[in-house]
Formats: structure tokens, sequence, C-alpha cells
């Protein structure tokens, strides 16, 4: 019986042995995975930080003006093409939007419950010299 009870422990050493022989070589592996994995991460954030750097650069109002003129064969406008709009302050704007907005309403409404005229826009006069 003691002969049992030792061949038992012995191959229960032996399970554990092999057991402990397993989980490291996994832990190993595990080990050598996330070397490379941070590995990868330090070049895809050196990676990253050289495409920030590039778009920086071709943002450059003087980058891209050289490529317009280059790679597009663009001229800047000569100033007898250049038309300047000027356009009425805020406010004028604002003003013109609802009286444009209650016209539209006005003529959506059928006659039959009175609607109101059409309203006529009237543009500020200029001042003179």
């Amino acid at each position: 019986m003691a002969y049992r009870i030792n061949f038992l422990l012995v191959l229960a050493l032996i399970a554990c042995s092999l057991a402990l022989v397993d989980s490291q070589h996994r832990a190993r592996k595990l080990f050598i995975d996330l070397e490379r994995a941070q590995t990868r991460s330090k070049e895809l954030d050196i990676q990253w930080k050289q495409l920030q750097l590039d778009q920086l650069q071709l943002a450059k109002a003087s980058m891209i003006d050289l490529k317009a003129r280059r790679d597009l064969g663009m001229i800047s406008a000569s100033a007898d093409r250049t038309v300047y709009l000027t356009m009425p302050p805020l406010a004028l704007r604002r003003q013109d939007a609802s009286l444009a907005m209650a016209a539209g309403q006005a003529a959506n409404k059928p006659a039959a419950q009175g609607a109101l005229p059409a309203l006529e826009l009237q543009t500020p006069a200029e001042p003179g010299p």
C-alpha cells in the first residue's frame, strides 16, 4: 500500500512538473508577444508623429501655393480680373431674411383667409459723396 501511495505521489509530482513547464512556456510566449506589441506601438507612434509633421508642412500657405503653381499650373489672378463683393451689415441681412420669411408665409396662405400681399424688400440707399 505504501508503494501505491508513493507511486501516486510520483505521478502527481510528474504532472505538476509538466504543468509548471507548460505554464512557464506560455508565460514566455506571452512576454515575447507583449514585447513585439510594444515595439510595434513605438513604431506606429513614430510614424504617426511623422505624418502629423508632414501634414503641418503641407498645410502651409507657401507649400500650397508652390504645389498649385508647379503641379497644377495655376497662376494668381490679375487685378483687372479680381471682383470684390460687398455684403450689407449683419443686421440688414437678418431683417431681409425675416421679411422674406414673412412674405413666403403670406404667399402660402389661401386667399380665403385674407392673405396679406407679398412684401417687397428694399435695399438701403447708398450714401452720397
